[in-house]
């Protein structure tokens, strides 16, 4: 999740009583181990014009994510430690992160039974104190067809 969402869209969903399904909660791959450059994808996907995939944002990004896979434990898989973080921030907030194999499937449920200690939490919050670097696929597509 970003600020936007904690700081304004959250509070107001808690009031309502109203969950909350976080967008891409493994970040289109980030968090899957399966990302490269904006400029490695093919034509038509998301990623070559998303901010997140560009030049230093893609560093930052690419270098969160490594340190966010040597937070993990041994027996967790890294996507798992993400999914465990939003499953941390409450009851209503409900990730549910695609998949093509059932594989993949049993690993991302395992995230249920992964404990976070306060030291992961604080070091998740650490790597990425705002959320990942560069805007997001809203603005971005938005500043693509102002320009």
């Amino acid at each position: 999740m970003n600020g936007e969402v904690e700081d304004e869209i959250l509070p107001v969903l808690r009031e309502l009583g109203i969950g909350l399904v976080p967008y891409s909660p493994l970040g289109h791959g980030f968090l899957t181990g399966a990302v490269k450059p904006a400029d490695q994808y093919p034509e038509g996907d998301m990623r070559p014009w998303d901010e997140r995939w560009q030049g230093v944002n893609y560093t930052y990004n690419a270098r969160a994510t490594a340190q966010l896979k040597r937070t993990r434990r041994r027996q967790e898989h890294h996507r798992q430690l993400a999914l465990a973080w939003l499953l941390h921030q409450g009851e209503d907030i409900v990730p549910i992160p695609g998949t093509r194999n059932a594989v993949r499937l049993a690993e991302n449920a395992g995230a249920v039974d992964v404990e976070l200690t306060d030291a992961d939490l604080v070091r998740i919050v650490r790597i990425l104190p705002e959320g990942s670097a560069g805007s997001r696929p809203e603005a971005a597509r938005v500043a693509a067809t102002t320009d």
